[in-house]
């Protein structure tokens, strides 16, 4: 792929509506030309400890941060015309469709493609330890230091895309 937007969400709990950051790494004739980064107060807005655990949120980090809509008045228009590009993006797309339907917005249908997916065909089971971001970010050549950091995991996954689709 030459030209897509790789977008990570992370949750506040187990809600896909409390999205509480956002990574998005735009790409354009296979070079990255911009990238965005934000809190956001989820909706609903308390936070579950398994997933403070995973990516270290709290609500102290995001209790003055922009509601949804407003980031996204931002992002929609650096990906304007992009096929968005997540790792597993049942979750991603599952997270932006439950989020746009509770801010009464309407859902543009954003094309949607996965580098899971992508790996998975790429190196079959057994091939690689697993299909997880991390590894399949090092296998094309991307150190992920940032795991579960919402534009670390964009970038890696805009490396995946670039090397394999």
């Amino acid at each position: 792929m030459e030209d897509f937007a790789a977008i990570d969400f992370e949750t506040a709990n187990g809600q896909p509506s409390s999205v509480c950051s956002v990574g998005v790494v735009v790409v354009r004739g296979g070079v990255i030309v911009d990238e965005c980064y934000s809190l956001i107060c989820p909706e609903p807005d308390y936070y579950s400890w398994y997933n403070t655990r995973v990516h270290g949120l709290t609500k102290r980090d995001t209790a003055q941060a922009p509601a949804f809509p407003e980031v996204w008045a931002g992002i929609a228009l650096r990906i304007a015309g992009l096929t968005l590009v997540a790792h597993n993006k049942a979750f991603d797309e599952r997270c932006l469709k439950a989020v746009f339907r509770t801010y009464g917005m309407d859902y543009p249908d954003y094309p949607f493609a996965c580098t899971l997916a992508a790996a998975r065909r790429k190196w079959k089971r057994g091939t690689v330890p697993n299909h997880s971001l991390d590894t399949i970010a090092q296998l094309c050549g991307f150190e992920l230091k940032r795991h579960h950091n919402a534009l670390a995991d964009a970038e890696a996954c805009a490396a995946i895309a670039m090397k394999i689709m």
